[in-house]
């Protein structure tokens, strides 16, 4: 045997014994004194064969014992801490990557709170604070070609990233705050950038390093799910260092390509979520999405295509990060094909939820922002074909916001593809979607600097030669003189007169009798004549109601099939108004009159429309009972009479004679303080309910015949926005009926109508659906709904339950949660009654 090897040996256990059976405090520190001198950066004569051969065989073993002798007795057997502290020195001077090991598994074996566990975990805090981590990285770094030490490495990565999991798990609510995931992480992430630098200076030393180990740490980290606090040390400190440094630059791309495939995801979702900017992210990811294929799926796929949670700044830094190489500008190019191919889908259109949708339209127009006038040029005929097949699925939705989103995108296409001829041009309100939308079609593109990239930074008629020149500038101060000169003949001194409150002056008499409406507006050629009388209609059905009800089905049809002659203001309101008057006034003869249209031939969608708006409109209005301040009103006012305001501090001179008394105890009260006053009480409005009688003619007729298609008109195929109308339309009418004695047969017949169409694709339908049901909780006695629905409750709540937690749209979601509240409500209340 070696004699050498033979004496290292002999000496380790002359210590062990020592340690084991002495309790002479000086014998135990000549022991561990003797041991420590095999230990690296002690001054010592000790040969390097020795000091590796203890730390590869026996220092590990040498650790365990310290371990096992670890007790509050034992340590006071030297005075002043002197035990202690050659304890510790083994644990903070010895090779990091056997004392870290040592130390994580006598945490873990220890079984509850302890003095042992504690003193571990100090010792452990001590070992992080001094850098240690460093140290044992940068030595598994340095191992080129690890001899069967991957079982090795494979168990210090668990340790390294588990430890805050493996001290919580031991210390329960007593673990030091450095351990908690937030602390520990980002001290994680600055030790890494530590070894880094001794990376790089090794390299430009010309020793050769492996940066496998660091990828493996960061990789195990993110999908932990801590990529905020790794990244978020790592991300910022290694874009300072990559600015001006090629090593450095290779570092960091060859830290995220040695990374596992089964961590790539992960980091790179980090990464993008954690760059700040297009540049940021070319920094630390180069060329990546071009040598690794699961990162070009995540890029590509995974983020723009399966996911929908990031923010737009996100998707920018992505797209961005893609057209800033030209390499990877082919990349971008398929990204757009893919997104118009979904986006063009009638399939996702219906059954993906609008978020995504608004998403997914966000990223198309961010690339077609990054295109130049050569690439879109190459990919015309693509775009043509794309954006006409999917801008007629999203015109054909039932929801606006989806209709909104097709109109802007190809609004958007066409302007790229006929940059100056005529192009696309929609109407849409605008609102916080369009506007985010519309803030992304003027985006500065990547390569802003290229003359022929992306949209014009300024367009060509602000800057003109003229404005340049000095006879420009002559010609402009010419032009200033002239409109100073004008000025001064200007009459924009005086002050307008108020014609706010100045009719139109008509030769046309506007008509008073109904019959003479109903010939006017069939019969009559007169232009003028015509508008008179559509806006005198409603006041005089109101003030005539038996001359209404002799021809309220004939004005009913007239007014329904009526089309705007002139450009009338207000058209369309004037014609709903004197509809819904005329079925006020008679309701039973024009409910079912226009209840038998809704389903008749030869209707355009809109007239469809327009009778469920009557019919709810009518509803509202005869279910609501008539204001005190309607009440005392002795007779209608003229139509075509204004009176102006009176004063607002009126004198009492001016007034007549049986108002004074009114203003005199208006001013009494305004000055005179009462203490202990409550709120003033006001009349409510009371009186029948006069849809109660009628109810039945608005609503069963509606729903009758909803599954029979017609030549022109499907509800359950192409026209479910009508079928989305008329299920809003008949839980309004359910709303209405509350109180009602026909509440109870209308809620059945409802939840039977809601339970044929539960599982419609179109999300507006459904949305229609849930709130039909809340409707009939909400106007349906709880004690009639659980003595007659029972069965039908009890099918709705299952369905209720699945529809909150897997629909894909997040209003109908909302909606089925409402319900089931309502439901928890109703059942509450039942028990306390019975209570």
């Amino acid at each position: 045997m070696d004699p050498e090897v033979s004496e290292v040996r002999h000496t380790v256990q002359e210590a062990l014994h020592t340690l084991s059976s002495s309790r002479d405090g000086i014998q135990i520190s000549k022991a561990l004194t003797s041991m420590k001198l095999y230990l690296n950066g002690v001054q010592n004569t000790v040969l390097p064969r020795e000091r590796e051969e203890f730390c590869k065989i026996y220092f590990s073993t040498f650790l365990r014992c310290l371990v096992n002798k670890l007790s509050p007795d034992w340590l006071e057997l030297l005075p002043t801490g002197q035990l202690e502290e050659l304890w510790d020195s083994f644990f903070l001077e010895g090779p990091a990557d056997q004392a870290f090991l040592v130390l994580m598994e006598s945490i873990i074996v220890i079984a509850g709170p302890s003095y042992r566990l504690m003193k571990m975990a100090q010792v452990l805090t001590k070992f992080l604070k001094m850098g240690r981590l460093a140290e044992l990285m940068w030595e598994m770094c340095q191992q080129q070609v690890p001899r069967g030490s991957s079982l090795l490495q494979e168990t210090l990565l668990n340790k390294v990233v588990c430890l805050p999991d493996h001290l919580s798990n031991q210390m329960k609510e007593q673990s030091p705050s450095l351990f908690f995931p937030q602390n520990y992480f980002p001290l994680l992430g600055e030790e890494i950038i530590q070894v880094l630098q001794r990376i790089s200076d090794s390299l430009r030393g010309g020793l050769d390093c492996s940066i496998s180990f660091l990828s493996q740490i960061v990789a195990k980290v993110c999908i932990h799910g801590r990529q905020k606090e790794i990244l978020g040390v790592l991300v910022p400190r290694l874009m300072e260092l990559t600015q001006a440094d090629c090593i450095w630059q290779r570092l960091s791309w060859r830290l995220v390509e040695s990374v596992p495939d089964r961590g790539m995801e992960a980091v790179v979702s980090g990464l993008i979520q954690e760059a700040s900017e297009a540049k940021v992210l070319s920094q630390l990811l180069g060329n990546l999405v071009m040598k690794n294929k699961k990162a070009q799926f995540v890029v590509t796929r995974k983020f723009l295509l399966l996911q929908y949670r990031y923010p737009t700044e996100v998707l920018q830094n992505l797209l961005g990060y893609l057209a800033l190489d030209s390499h990877r500008r082919t990349l971008l190019l398929q990204v757009l094909k893919d997104l118009l191919e979904t986006w063009g889908s009638s399939s996702v259109v219906k059954h993906s939820p609008v978020e995504q949708q608004f998403y997914v339209s966000k990223a198309i127009l961010i690339c077609l922002s990054h295109l130049k006038e050569s690439e879109i040029e190459h990919i015309r005929e693509e775009l043509l074909t794309s954006m006409m097949g999917g801008v007629q699925c999203h015109i054909e939705s039932s929801l606006p916001q989806v209709r909104h989103l097709g109109m802007i995108v190809a609004e958007t296409i066409s302007s790229r593809i006929h940059s100056e001829g005529p192009h696309l041009k929609f109407q849409y309100e605008e609102n916080k979607l369009t506007r985010e939308l519309l803030s992304l079609v003027n985006l500065k593109p990547a390569d802003a600097s290229s003359p022929a990239s992306g949209f014009p930074a300024v367009p060509a008629s602000v800057i003109q030669p003229s404005s340049l020149s000095p006879e420009g500038k002559a010609h402009r101060e010419e032009e200033k003189d002239k409109g100073s000169a004008s000025d001064l003949d200007s009459d924009d001194e005086f002050v307008p007169y108020d014609m706010s409150r100045d009719k139109e002056l008509k030769s046309t008499k506007a008509p008073v009798y109904i019959r003479d409406c109903l010939e006017a507006l069939t019969t009559s050629e007169d232009v003028e004549r015509w508008e008179v009388t559509l806006q005198v209609l409603e006041s005089l059905i109101k003030r005539s109601p038996a001359a209404t009800k002799e021809v309220s089905k004939e004005l009913a049809k007239v007014l329904l099939h009526l089309e705007e002659k002139t450009s009338m203001e207000g058209f369309e309101m004037l014609r709903q108004r004197a509809l819904v008057a005329v079925t006020v006034t008679d309701p039973i003869q024009v409910a079912q009159y226009l209840t038998s249209q809704f389903y008749a031939m030869n209707y355009s969608l809109r007239q469809r429309m327009d009778i469920l708006d009557v019919l709810v409109l009518a509803a509202q209005e005869l279910s609501s009972p008539k204001s005190l301040e309607e009440a005392k009103i002795l007779g209608p006012s003229r139509p075509d009479i204004q009176l102006l305001p009176a004063p607002q501090t009126p004198s009492l001179n001016k007034v007549p004679s049986e108002d004074w008394r009114k203003i005199v105890e208006e001013r009494i009260k305004n000055k005179t303080r009462r203490f202990g006053k409550g709120p003033s009480r006001t009349d409510t409005a009371n009186g029948p309910n006069k849809f109660n009688s009628v109810v039945g003619y608005f609503f069963f007729p509606l729903i009758e015949r909803f599954d029979r298609p017609l030549v022109t008109f499907d509800l359950l195929g192409d026209d479910s926005l009508v079928l989305g109308r008329l299920v809003h339309t008949v839980g309004i009418l359910m709303y209405f009926a509350i109180n009602t004695t026909a509440a109870v047969p209308m809620g059945k017949t409802l939840l039977e109508f809601v339970w044929a169409l539960r599982f419609h694709t179109d999300a507006y339908v459904r949305q229609g659906l849930l709130y039909s049901i809340s409707s009939v909780l909400w106007s349906v006695p709880a004690e009639r709904l659980l003595g007659d629905l029972t069965d039908e409750l009890l099918e709705t709540r299952s369905w209720l339950a699945v529809v909150a937690e897997n629909d894909p749209d997040e209003d109908c979601r909302k909606l089925a949660m409402q319900a089931l509240l309502l439901m928890e409500k109703l059942k509450d209340k039942l028990q306390i009654v019975g209570s």
